[in-house]
């Protein structure tokens, strides 16, 4: 066996259906007395029957998070919380609201409880990506992962199946690319085998069938099992290109991934053929990357950047942002690779190894 390095992380995990209730509980367990909330809109009735069950130790809600984590709100989030004098901070929402709360915990250490309400998988991570000038600038601390994260089946029953779909492969690339991590190890691997197939069985199924609580509850547990990945090792190309593509041109996250994510596995898999036969055994398939591409058909995803607001005039900017700094890939990359990458992918054309 290949020798390795194996951290376990402290997240507190509570998983089920009704686990929302437990929230004043939990609260109480990390010595919180004043409470904020942090949301968006959209889940301002969940986060306001959260903030009743609070009662006294509830101390305000935000509800304005946006996509890609703009500095500018977080920075009057900090406003918020500085006036409410909060000493710890509740999440509730998707992956953009996730990066609030740990915007705010990285500028203040405060303890976080997050309740994810899609497959964004980024709750289990100590990762922070923010947005400033149009360019998105990630970084890693403890201080930025939760103390608690608390899943909900019952907040995912709602999650509009074309949001479902992409939020789920979203959390797929976080386990496909752990695989390949120049930090993996025998036990993530595991864990990411695990998140993909439970993923790729479900998602079809939660999209015909959103009410389908036995779907809704194998999504959410491949979501979870995808941000542990992400919180244990690297990533590399797939995820590099997601940030440079939201960051440079405000694409939606979810979707972006989906896009992305067979033309990272086809370009990595020459070179990482031990995990491309993960893949296929997982999948069920002899072409892991075309699997994916016909997985993001199957649930009603757009598969071509230009369909969600990328101008082929960004094609050139996006690689060379991509190759600005080099990071961890299986494959040593230049600029023809990633710019024929990023070129199919705006196209919506099938993935192929370049």
């Amino acid at each position: 066996m290949t020798p390795f390095v194996y951290t376990g992380h402290p997240v507190r995990v509570v998983f089920g259906s009704g686990t929302i209730q437990t929230i004043p509980e939990e609260a109480e367990r990390l010595g919180l007395s004043r409470v904020l909330i942090v949301t968006s809109r959209s889940q301002a009735a969940t986060s306001a029957a959260v903030a009743a069950a609070l009662g006294s130790r509830g101390v305000g809600v935000f509800p304005g998070a946006v996509m890609h984590t703009p500095v500018g709100v977080t920075e009057t989030a900090m406003r918020l919380v500085a006036e409410t004098g909060a000493d710890g901070v509740v999440a509730i929402g998707g992956g953009s609201v996730t990066g609030l709360g740990k915007a705010i915990a990285v500028r203040t250490d405060l303890p976080q409880i997050v309740v994810p309400t899609t497959y964004a998988g980024s709750e289990m991570s100590p990762i922070l990506g923010e947005t400033k000038d149009g360019q998105k600038v990630t970084q890693s601390s403890e201080k930025i992962r939760p103390e608690v994260v608390v899943y909900d089946v019952a907040l995912t029953l709602d999650l509009p199946p074309s949001i479902s779909g992409t939020s789920g492969i979203n959390a797929m690339a976080h386990a496909v690319e752990a695989l390949y991590a120049v930090d993996r190890n025998p036990i993530v691997e595991l864990m990411a085998l695990e998140a993909i197939g439970a993923l790729f069985r479900a998602l079809p199924q939660v999209v015909h069938d959103p009410k389908d609580r036995e779907a809704r509850t194998a999504a959410l547990y491949g979501a979870w099992l995808s941000g542990v990945c992400l919180g244990s090792v690297s990533m590399a190309l797939h995820h590099k290109l997601c940030h440079t593509l939201g960051g440079s041109f405000d694409l939606p996250h979810a979707e972006t991934h989906t896009i992305v994510l067979p033309h990272a596995v086809a370009t990595n898999a020459p070179a990482v053929p031990d995990v491309m036969a993960r893949l296929r055994g997982v999948l069920g398939t002899d072409d892991p990357a075309g699997a994916l591409f016909d997985l993001a058909g199957r649930v009603g995803a757009r598969r071509a950047l230009r369909d969600i607001g990328m101008a082929e005039s960004g094609i050139d900017l996006a690689t060379e942002r991509a190759l600005a700094r080099p990071y961890p890939n299986p494959r040593p990359l230049d600029r023809d690779t990633v710019r024929a990458l990023i070129a199919r992918a705006f196209a919506g054309e099938p993935p192929l190894s370049v």
